[in-house]
């Protein structure tokens, strides 16, 4: 079977990945039997398997993504970040665009109604990196203080407030407006898609830019009906096990694969204080920390990056984190689970994760990245350990880092565009030049 008669039947075919995967592997057994039974039948040219993953992936609907459908927040850059941070702890969502049509100081949600605009938002802020800013802003305030009154007066002083009571009393957080943070670099970009374009459009703009979500726009109007996570993407390419294409990426070990963060380990000792924790997450980007016993260095946990929110809800846990231990911290919401109720979580929402994972995901080398991409859908875990057979950290590897193995670069040098890469390459800031995607 050729390209061709693989592009006729994903076009034919109607409904999402599962569909036309079925309509792919019957025509290719009907086509197996055929030639079994007529050996003077020419034998059809090999199929390029990174060609025809992407072609079938052009042809999945981003509609067909579960999830996507999540109600998300907007917000103006002009609210003052401690505004925005308890306007997201309270609605439990860990993120909210940014719109720039309102200029009205006092608004926080904004109409869409109003909008006119083909694009109205400049960027997505997370929640996660407006409270890592805001404990920074805490700590310099602090330091500061120090320096002119007594310690111990300043930790007596500070037991009986809170998080949001303290920082209102910072000028550099209380005054900051959600704007400023861009200098910061801690915008993410915006590039909605439409419910019927294809993941290999997500695919596409999640390698050439770092997007932690992709807003899902209506057809006709800017608004927003949801989102596009890496969980959801995780969650239908695993739909496309059994087709030969896709197995032959991802029925590979994990020991094949060269992955961008792959040697960002960063740990911390269990009897190190969270605190420092806090400062490791913001001074090295990442998405967690490894936990690991002093002696054997063996992983016994980690502190993830969307953790920190439970410092909110912990006023003792908050002003006492100079001295309460990592492991201290974990066990203390390990064993405060119960008052969570379990949720069916739709992989495309942006709930915050009240679920502390006492076991992070882990994998062996020998391990291959569909168990290692099954294993993060399980758990909804954005990151995986590699361990040796000790338990000890050897590596990391991110959802993005195993997206970016079924997107571009990797595209076969002969596709030299077409309707589908004139409006996508366009919107991602590439082209296609002598056979091959460059950024422009």
């Amino acid at each position: 079977m050729d390209l061709r008669k693989v592009e006729e039947i994903v076009n034919d075919s109607k409904g999402g990945i599962i569909e036309k995967k079925d309509a792919i592997l019957s025509t290719f057994n009907n086509s197996n039997s055929n030639s079994n039974s007529d050996s003077d039948a020419p034998d059809d040219p090999p199929v390029d398997s990174a060609t025809a993953l992407q072609l079938f992936l052009d042809h999945i609907p981003i509609s067909s993504i579960l999830g996507i459908h999540n109600s998300p927040p907007s917000t103006g850059q002009y609210l003052a970040i401690c505004d925005g941070i308890k306007m997201l702890y309270e609605k439990n969502v860990n993120g909210a665009l940014i719109d720039d049509a309102s200029h009205d100081p006092t608004t926080n949600f904004t109409s869409y109604n109003t909008r006119s605009f083909s694009h109205p938002y400049i960027a997505f802020i997370s929640f996660s990196n407006m409270l890592l800013w805001s404990l920074q802003e805490f700590r310099k305030h602090q330091a500061a203080f120090k320096i002119d009154h007594d310690t111990k007066g300043l930790k007596k002083k500070n037991k009986p407030n809170g998080f949001f009571s303290l920082l209102d009393k910072i000028p550099a957080v209380s005054l900051a407006k959600i704007g400023e943070l861009a200098a910061s670099f801690l915008w993410n970009p915006v590039f909605p898609v439409k419910p019927d374009q294809s993941l290999f459009h997500v695919l596409l703009l999640l390698s050439k830019h770092r997007l932690s979500v992709v807003p899902v726009t209506e057809h006709f109007s800017s608004k927003v009906v949801g989102y596009v996570t890496e969980h959801s993407v995780n969650h239908i390419l695993l739909q496309s096990s059994g087709l030969e294409w896709f197995d032959s990426i991802a029925d590979k070990p994990l020991s094949d694969f060269r992955f961008e963060n792959s040697d960002q380990i960063v740990s911390i000792y269990n009897d190190e204080s969270i605190a420092k924790v806090v400062d490791m997450l913001w001074n090295n980007k990442v998405c967690a920390i490894a936990v690991v016993e002093r002696e054997m260095e063996k992983l016994i946990g980690c502190v993830r990056v969307c953790d920190i929110h439970h410092l909110l809800d912990d006023d003792h846990i908050f002003t006492e984190r100079e001295d309460t231990s990592v492991e201290q911290f974990i066990h203390t919401f390990n064993n405060k689970q119960q008052k969570y109720e379990e949720e069916d979580e739709e992989v495309g929402a942006l709930a915050l994760n009240n679920k502390f994972e006492p076991r992070p995901v882990t994998n062996s080398e020998r391990d291959t990245l569909k168990q290692s991409m099954k294993s993060l859908a399980e758990k909804k875990s954005n990151f995986s350990f590699v361990v040796d057979e000790c338990g000890r950290v050897k590596g990391m590897i991110t959802l993005r880092d195993i997206l970016m193995e079924f997107a571009p670069p990797c595209m076969d040098s002969r596709i030299d565009g077409g309707s589908f890469f004139d409006m996508a390459l366009k919107e991602s800031g590439c082209a296609i030049r002598d056979g091959t995607m460059v950024h422009i």
